[in-house]
């Protein structure tokens, strides 16, 4: 057993109710706090000086500046498995060209998957291993990834294998997803219905053969692939016992509907969510799992936070970290920056890094999964809008270097 302190505070944040609006007065903050780890698991939180007094056996990691404990947060969408990058359309979209102007030239998600395709194996791990450790030296310790640049069987197992390779060198847990389903690729015989048959008979058993991914997503949209064959594409990857999340309401609705309607464990993105979504939403148990980075990259409006918070949502708060919209990969920065334009408490913005963020991914927390800020105060961690770091991560009780 080891015991971890003292912090100036530790806010644990447990037991907060994983749906609906948070009041600050509900975070528990414990004062000269420690914290028990026992196991790689945490065994228990407390003020510094009794747990050394109950546990005299116990290992001291003995902490001799100020600090404010948290748990380590989740990004619960990213799309960090890639080759490559789009600076060139960064530069064309804040130069005022449109979407179809950017595609046009070569750019888009296509100019990802030909980067893509062209890596081999080593150069997506090595690729995904250090975007993995950059945002756990950020605190984020559990990482969801998506594949979704290949498109076609054996990029696509590439990307998933790297993945799944990753792993071995980065001490984050890391959650891989199938997004096949991205868009249907130029060099596809066929149309959008054709090409989602094909993962479905084609790709997602080799996925189950070499135990690639339990997760299955797909982008609905207009420029993807329309509500009525997404829905029953879903439903197929449930049967095959996929658990499933879901592209939504990013630019059109739609998406969010289908996505409660085949039982998915969450619907990203919901910048154009209607009202009708809205409350669909906050009466199911998908979690509602907005996108601050894509907002930002793309110079776009927020997805409406604080109305799903208050209609009664699930609120988690992802990176969406990918080549193209979201590429700056910041987690905190962003969860920061969008609390102040939709005024979200920082209990829900914790909870919505954490506990919501799990309920997204569908995982329980297991290990001692922790993060220090070098402060005194926990506000003071959204009061710098991203600028403050952890001074000190632990994943399983073990510290980070």
């Amino acid at each position: 057993m080891k015991l971890i302190g003292p912090f100036i505070q530790a806010l644990p944040l447990a037991g907060l109710p994983l749906k609906g609006p948070l009041r600050d007065e509900m975070l528990e903050v414990i004062a000269d706090a420690g914290v028990l780890v026992q196991d790689g698991k945490l065994h228990a939180y407390g003020n510094f000086n009794e747990l050394r007094k109950q546990h005299p056996g116990a290992d001291l990691e003995f902490m001799d500046e100020p600090l404010v404990l948290l748990p380590g947060f989740t990004d619960c969408h990213t799309h960090i498995c890639f080759a490559g990058n789009r600076s060139r359309d960064y530069a064309m979209r804040i130069a005022g060209k449109s979407y179809l102007d950017i595609a046009r030239a070569g750019g888009g998600i296509w100019d990802s998957v030909t980067k893509t395709r062209e890596a081999d194996i080593t150069e997506l791990t090595e690729n995904t291993v250090a975007r993995t450790n950059r945002h756990l030296k950020d605190g984020v310790t559990t990482i969801e990834i998506k594949s979704g640049y290949g498109l076609n069987l054996e990029t696509e197992l590439n990307m998933l294998r790297a993945i799944r390779q990753a792993g071995l060198y980065t001490k984050a847990s890391l959650v891989s997803t199938c997004l096949a389903a991205h868009i249907r690729p130029r060099d596809f015989d066929g149309d959008e219905k054709a090409y989602l048959q094909w993962i479905l008979r084609e790709l997602l058993p080799a996925l189950q053969e070499e135990h690639l991914c339990e997760r299955v997503d797909i982008f609905i949209e207009e420029t993807a692939f329309p509500v009525a064959a997404s829905l029953s594409f879903l439903k197929e990857a449930a049967a095959k016992g996929f658990r499933l999340t879901v592209h939504a309401d990013q630019f059109s609705s739609g998406g969010s509907g289908v996505a409660v309607e085949a039982g998915a464990l969450s619907a990203d993105h919901l910048e154009a969510s209607t009202e009708q979504d809205l409350r669909r939403l906050a009466a199911s148990d998908t979690v509602a799992v907005v996108l601050p980075g894509a907002s930002l990259g793309l110079g776009m409006h927020y997805a409406p936070a604080r109305k799903l918070l208050d209609a009664g949502a699930c609120l988690a708060i992802a990176s969406d970290w990918n080549p193209g919209s979201a590429p700056m990969g910041d987690l905190l920065m962003q969860a920061a920056v969008m609390s102040a334009a939709e005024k979200l408490s920082t209990a829900e913005v914790l909870a919505a890094l954490t506990s919501r963020a799990d309920k997204a991914l569908g995982i329980t927390r297991g290990g001692a999964d922790l993060q220090a800020y070098p402060c005194r105060d926990y506000r003071d961690i959204l009061y710098y809008q991203g600028r403050m770091k952890p001074a000190f991560v632990w994943k399983n009780g073990a510290m980070c270097e």
